[in-house]
């Protein structure tokens, strides 16, 4: 018999080797006319605007997204609560989260089979989870130093009903994103075993020196704690420079046998404390066509975009994927 493959391993094969993921969603949700300066961020909008966030999905569907990264990274139940919202309220609009995206999806594929020779895949949902730092909004997120107080079993308390709530909306994939330090990742794969998720998740982290996590803990040591996990079948980074992707992957594939996962930021860079982005390179999006092929030669398996890029960008790195394979 052989091993069965996941929702996340098929996709993989069906767009040959390499899929595609969406691009920055609070970027784009800006560029619509959202102000989502609060610390929920563009977890506002599942309060204020569902149907522009569902628009922003589907402007990443058509521009040849495979996976839909969900709109609940900085959605948690303390930071609905501090809006005057109920618990039920709050877990209400962590699932609306998903159920906007897996909405998108569906309509999109609807439309897409008046036309049998379309050439998209029917793209995957995976709910997005955000580390303890992107909740405290303090700039923690950029450096992964929490504090003496934050222990193992703190952070798994924080992460645990939040990801009840979003797996009970039933998402294809959960999705880890720019954990910080290996604490959290270790909080995360041990809450996945204790809870019996059976949803697959990715982990990534970020790295502002193309080595090693923010907290300064090596891609080896983080990927020891990733790789005992089975719930976890992809690992990568984003959130992080352009400028060390290719680097990051190679370090990547060094240490494990899981997919890999690579989603940078645009190359700016964006001051936490300050809530603004800092002058430095930015990489357009015929940029990101080369760099995404040269990424996967070098071993990815899922590349996508993340802060200050937008469907022309995920146009971009799709068109050099799905036609050039």
């Amino acid at each position: 018999m052989g091993v069965t493959k996941g929702p996340l391993e098929e996709l993989i094969e069906r767009a040959g080797g390499c899929a595609v993921i969406d691009g920055g969603f609070a970027t784009q949700l800006e560029a619509l006319g959202a102000d989502i300066n609060d610390p929920l961020w563009s977890a506002l909008c599942l309060i204020s605007n569902p149907d522009l966030i569902k628009k922003v999905h589907l402007q990443y569907l058509e521009a040849g997204a495979d996976v839909l990264i969900t709109s609940s990274y900085q959605a948690t139940i303390p930071g609905f609560l501090s809006k005057g919202l109920s618990i039920d309220e709050a877990e209400k609009l962590l699932q609306r989260s998903v159920k906007l995206a897996i909405e998108a999806r569906d309509d999109f594929w609807t439309q897409l089979q008046i036309n049998p020779k379309h050439g998209f895949n029917r793209a995957l949902v995976a709910a997005s989870i955000g580390s303890y730092g992107a909740y405290l909004a303090d700039g923690s997120e950029y450096s992964g130093v929490y504090g003496s107080d934050i222990v193992l079993d703190k952070l798994k308390d924080f992460h645990r009903r939040r990801l009840q709530v979003l797996a009970s909306a039933q998402p294809d994939l959960l999705a880890f994103e720019a954990i910080p330090n290996k604490l959290e990742a270790q909080a995360i794969v041990e809450l996945l075993n204790e809870e019996k998720v059976e949803i697959p998740s990715w982990i990534c982290f970020s790295s502002v020196d193309g080595s090693h996590t923010p907290s300064g803990h090596s891609f080896k040591e983080c990927l020891e704690i990733l790789n005992c996990c089975e719930r976890v079948p992809a690992v990568g980074v984003n959130c992080t420079s352009p400028h060390f992707i290719n680097k990051l992957i190679h370090e990547l594939r060094k240490f494990t046998k899981k997919a890999i996962v690579v989603y940078p930021n645009s190359g700016e860079i964006w001051d936490g404390r300050a809530k603004k982005w800092m002058p430095s390179e930015c990489f357009g999006d015929g940029s990101f066509e080369a760099l995404a092929l040269k990424w996967r030669e070098s071993g990815a398996n899922l590349i996508g975009g993340c802060c200050r890029t937008s469907p022309n960008t995920i146009r971009a790195i799709s068109k050099a994927l799905k036609h050039k394979r």
